[in-house]
C-alpha cells in the first residue's frame, strides 16, 4: 500500500566540484528536515553522508550516499554524490536513476572544471536542476559573477530567483524574487528567520533582477513569453508555475544563493526542490527493450504496472552481506518476492528490502514506483542491471563506465594474503564498476586499474585495512590503450585433431578504426549464406572481445575498433562454440598485426589557478611536458591555465606546482579523451612494458 503520494517524491541529487560545499549543504538539509538533530561537520569528520573511515579522515566524499528526508509535504530521497574527478563514476551512477538535482558551485571559484563534468553528466541523462550558489560569506564571492559562468561556460539559460544582501562577512540574508520577500537571517544556526517586506532600498535591485527572471523565463516558456511580449504584469504564482515548466523541461535553470557552513540559504534551497524539481510523474517514462522481441517499450511511473527497477550500486555490508542500492520505475515489490534479472537472465530472490540513511539501515516490507531503496540476497546482479519480473522481461538502457586510466601492481606477502587479496578485489570490483583487475601471467603480478592516483589510494587502503591484507605495492603508471590506423580483412581458423572428436572453426573478419573515439569495440554479423550457423556467431563475438583485451604492442587493451563478421565455414561434426571462439580470437590478434598498431596514452584536462607573477613558470613547466595551452583566464586577483596534458608527464604535479609558485597555485585535472602517443615515447613505453604477454581478468 503506497504511503506517500508518487506527486510528492523527489528523487534529487546534490552534486558538485570538489570544496563547493556540497557535503556541508547535504549536512543542512539532514538537520533543517528534522533527519539529523544535531550538524554533522565534514572538517570534523563527523558528516553524516561521508561515513567511510577514508571520508572521514580525509574530508572529501568518496562513495555516494542515500538518505531519505521530509521537508513539507514531500518526502526527498537524497543522494550526495563525490565531488572528486577519481570518483566521478559515482556520479555518473546516481544521475542515471535521479529525477532532478542540485548543483552546487562556490561563490568564489564559480564554474570549475568538475563543475563542468557534472553538469555535462545530468546534461546526458536529461536531469533537470537548479543552481546554488555556496559560501557566499567568503572573502572574493560574487554570485553575479557566478550566474555569467553558468551561462557562459555551461550553456545554460540562467537566472537569479534570490538576490544576496550584505557582502562576504556582512551577508544575512536573501531577497526573494518570486514572492518580493526579505529572508533575513538573524542568528548563527539559520534555524531562524524572519520574512519581511523590502525595504525601501531593496525595491530598486527587485524591479532590475525580477525584469531578468522573467524575460529568462519567458524565453523557455510561451504562457509567459505572451505575457511577457503584451506588457502585462506576472503574477507571483504565475511565474512560479512556469519556473517549474521550464525547470523539469530542462529549458531554465532558477538560481539560488547562501553559505550553508553560515547556516542560511538552504531551507529555500529546499523549498525550491520542492515547488521547481520534478517529481516521478513530472519526468519523461524510462525506455527499455523487450529482450525477448528487441522491441521498444515505455515504463509507465505506475503502482499497477509490471515491477521495473534498476541497480544503479552495489555495497557490502558487513552484517548482511551485499546490498543493492534499486531505482523503482514501476510496480511494487515486496520482500521475499522471486525477481527476474532481464540483463543476465536469471532469477533473483528478494530477501529483504532496507531504506537507507547513509550506511544505516531501516527494514521495510514492500517499495513502490519512484522509490529508491536497497534489496538483500540477490546473487548474480550487477550495477546497471535491470531487474523485472519474468513474464514481463525489459532492458533499461545500460550506463557506460569509464576505462581507468592509471594502474599499478599489487602483490601478496603470503599464500593466506593471496586469497584475501582475491576476495577483496572481487567485492571490491563488483561496487566500482570504474576499478579493475588484471593478471600479468609473465611478471605474475596483479594490477589494479582506476580513475586516478586518489582513486587507487582509496583501493589500496581499503585492501590493507578493511580486509586485512598484508601486501606490497608498485608504483602507479599510465594505463594505454592500444587501436589501428588501417581497415583489414582476417582470417581465424581453429583446426584440432588431437584424438577423439576433432574441433573446427573458420572465419572471416573486417576489422576498422571507429569514426567516434571512445566508442570501445562493436562487433557486427554480416553472415547472410549460413556459412557460419547462427549458434557459432555469438562465440566468435566472445572470441573477438577476449582477444580486444590484450593488444599486440604491449598487451593494453584494444579500443575503438569496429569488427564485421563477414564469412566463414564449419564442420557438421567438429565444428563447437570453443572452436569458433578460438577462431573469433585469432582473427582479431592476425588482423592486428595488420593493421598499423599503435598506442595511445589518456590526455588530462588540466585546470591551474595562480598568481600572476607566478604564470610564466607554469605555462613554460606544461609546455616541457607536452601540454596543450587550450585557454586563459582570470579569477578574481589570479590567473587561470587551462590545458590539455598526458597523464604520464603530469605524475605527483602538486610537488611541482608547489615548487614553481611557493605554494600558492593550485590545480584540478580530469580525464579527457585518448590520443595517440609520439613514436619515440610510444617506443619507450612499447620496449619497457611489462605487459607483453596475455592478460586475463583475476
Amino acid at each position: 500500500m503506497r504511503k506517500i503520494p508518487l506527486d510528492k517524491i523527489r528523487n534529487i541529487g546534490i552534486i558538485a566540484h570538489i570544496d563547493a560545499g556540497k557535503t556541508t549543504t547535504s549536512e543542512r538539509v539532514l538537520f533543517y528536515t528534522g533527519k539529523n538533530y544535531k550538524i554533522g561537520e565534514v572538517h570534523d569528520g563527523a558528516a553524516t553522508m561521508d561515513w567511510m573511515v577514508q571520508e572521514q579522515e580525509r574530508g572529501i566524499t568518496i562513495t555516494a550516499a542515500a538518505t531519505t528526508c521530509k521537508w513539507k509535504d514531500i518526502t526527498i530521497n537524497l543522494i550526495d554524490t563525490p565531488g572528486h574527478v577519481d570518483f566521478t563514476i559515482e556520479v555518473e551512477r546516481s544521475l542515471k536513476v535521479l529525477d532532478g538535482a542540485v548543483v552546487v558551485f562556490c561563490g568564489v571559484g564559480g564554474v570549475e572544471p568538475q563543475s563542468e563534468t557534472v553538469w555535462r553528466q545530468a546534461d546526458r541523462y536529461g536531469v533537470p536542476r537548479i543552481a546554488f550558489v555556496n559560501k557566499m560569506d567568503r572573502t572574493g564571492s560574487d554570485f553575479f559573477a557566478a550566474i555569467d559562468q553558468i551561462h557562459e561556460r555551461l550553456g545554460a539559460n540562467v537566472a537569479a530567483i534570490q538576490l544576496p544582501v550584505g557582502k562576504e562577512g556582512s551577508f544575512n540574508g536573501l531577497i526573494d524574487l518570486v514572492d518580493k520577500k526579505f529572508i533575513h537571517y538573524e542568528e548563527d544556526l539559520g534555524k531562524e528567520f524572519q520574512v519581511k517586506d523590502l525595504l525601501e532600498e531593496m525595491n530598486a535591485d527587485f524591479e532590475k533582477y525580477r525584469a531578468i527572471l522573467v524575460e529568462k523565463v519567458a524565453e523557455a516558456d510561451d504562457l509567459i513569453m505572451e505575457e511577457y511580449l503584451h506588457g502585462r504584469a506576472v503574477s507571483n504564482e504565475a511565474l512560479k508555475l512556469a519556473i517549474r515548466r521550464s525547470v523539469i523541461a530542462n529549458k531554465f535553470v532558477p538560481v539560488l544563493c547562501g553559505t550553508a557552513f553560515k547556516n542560511k540559504g538552504v531551507q529555500m534551497v529546499l523549498d525550491a526542490v520542492k515547488d521547481y524539481l520534478p517529481s516521478p510523474l513530472d519526468v519523461p517514462p524510462v525506455k527499455g527493450t523487450n529482450p525477448d522481441t528487441g522491441d521498444f517499450e515505455e515504463i509507465k511511473a505506475d503502482d499497477n504496472s509490471p515491477f521495473t527497477a534498476l541497480c544503479f550500486k552495489v555495497a557490502t555490508d558487513p552484517f548482511v552481506g551485499k546490498i543493492f542500492f534499486v531505482r523503482m520505475y514501476s510496480g511494487v515489490l515486496t520482500a521475499g518476492t522471486y525477481i527476474y534479472n532481464a540483463s543476465k537472465r536469471e532469477r533473483e530472490r528478494v530477501t529483504k528490502i532496507v531504506k537507507l540513511h547513509a550506511n544505516h539501515q531501516e527494514m521495510t516490507d514492500s517499495i513502490a514506483t519512484g522509490d529508491i531503496a536497497a534489496l538483500v540476497g540477490l546473487k548474480d546482479t550487477k550495477t546497471g542491471d535491470t531487474l523485472c519480473m519474468e513474464k514481463n522481461p525489459i532492458l533499461v538502457e545500460a550506463m557506460r563506465f569509464p576505462d581507468p586510466v592509471i594502474q599499478q601492481a599489487i602483490e601478496p606477502k603470503s599464500k593466506d594474503a593471496q586469497e584475501k587479496l582475491g576476495m577483496a578485489m572481487h567485492k571490491l570490483e563488483d561496487e566500482d564498476p570504474s576499478f579493475r583487475v588484471t593478471y600479468n601471467q609473465e611478471t605474475g603480478q596483479t594490477l589494479i586499474a582506476g580513475m586516478g592516483q586518489l582513486h587507487l589510494e582509496i583501493i589500496v587502503d581499503r585492501i590493507l585495512r578493511e580486509f586485512n591484507v598484508e601486501a606490497t605495492v608498485g608504483a602507479p603508471q599510465v594505463a594505454y590503450r592500444e587501436t589501428i590506423r588501417k581497415s583489414v580483412s582476417s582470417v581465424g581458423k581453429f583446426i584440432s585433431q588431437s584424438g577423439g572428436r576433432g574441433q573446427y572453426g573458420h572465419c572471416v573478419i573486417e576489422m576498422g578504426p571507429q569514426e567516434t573515439p571512445g566508442t570501445g569495440i562493436t562487433f557486427e554479423d554480416k553472415i547472410k549464406s549460413g556459412s557460419i550457423p547462427r549458434e557459432f556467431i555469438p562465440a566468435v563475438k566472445q572470441g573477438v572481445i577476449g582477444a580486444a583485451k590484450n593488444g599486440v604492442l604491449a598487451g593494453y587493451p584494444v579500443t575503438d575498433v569496429k569488427v564485421v563478421l563477414v564469412d566463414g565455414s564449419f564442420h557438421d561434426v567438429d565444428s563447437s562454440e570453443l572452436a569458433f571462439k578460438m577462431a573469433g580470437s585469432i582473427a582479431f590478434q592476425e588482423g592486428m598485426k595488420k593493421a598499423n598498431p599503435v598506442l595511445l596514452e589518456p590526455i588530462m584536462d588540466i585546470e591551474v589557478v595562480v598568481p600572476e607573477e607566478f604564470m610564466g613558470q607554469i605555462i613554460g613547466d606544461l609546455s616541457s611536458r607536452r601540454a596543450k595551452i587550450i585557454a586563459l583566464g582570470q579569477r578574481l586577483n589570479l590567473r587561470t591555465i587551462r590545458a590539455n596534458v598526458p597523464l604520464s608527464e603530469v605524475f605527483n604535479y602538486a610537488t611541482v606546482t608547489r615548487s614553481l609558485t611557493q605554494g600558492r597555485a593550485s590545480y584540478t585535472m580530469e580525464p579527457s579523451f585518448y590520443s595517440e602517443v609520439p613514436a619515440q615515447v610510444a617506443e619507450k613505453v612499447v620496449s619497457g612494458s611489462t605487459n607483453v604477454n596475455a592478460r586475463k581478468t583475476f
